[in-house]
């Protein structure tokens, strides 16, 4: 069986950007990034896991927030270097407590918020936000 990395590439951080997409919905959630051994883990235990760049770790989703993302079908763009994770995410997706990182559009000229948090970020992260 092929190694699915050797179909993709990673940066020369090793390092390639995953967009977490909702499966039935097609919403656009967020955009972060992966590894090989984060790619491995999310294959083999079905829950996304991504690589932190900030903390330059592995970041299971939701592991600290409750906030999970089930994989349901992996993707690949025509060029190999991005990924597409069609998921089923519990809960939000943001760390701002809001469903989509993607909640600020240009209207009007202007940058306009289009979607309330759901939830008080500090009670997901226990009193202190990522």
């Amino acid at each position: 069986m092929t190694d699915i990395s050797d179909l993709l590439i990673f940066n020369e951080d090793g390092l390639i950007p995953a967009i977490a997409q909702q499966h039935d919905t097609g919403e656009v959630l967020m955009l972060a990034w992966m590894n090989h051994d984060s790619l491995t883990e999310t294959i083999a235990t079905g829950q996304v896991c991504y690589f932190s760049r900030s903390r330059q770790k592995l970041w299971r989703k939701g592991e600290s927030s409750g906030q999970t993302q089930k994989l349901v079908e992996l993707r690949w763009d025509c060029d190999g270097d991005t990924l597409l994770l069609l998921v089923d995410q519990k809960g939000v997706a943001c760390h701002t407590g809001r469903r989509s990182c993607f909640y600020t559009a240009l209207r009007d000229g202007a940058a306009a918020e289009i979607a309330a948090p759901l939830h008080d970020p500090a009670r997901l992260y226990g009193g202190t936000v990522p």
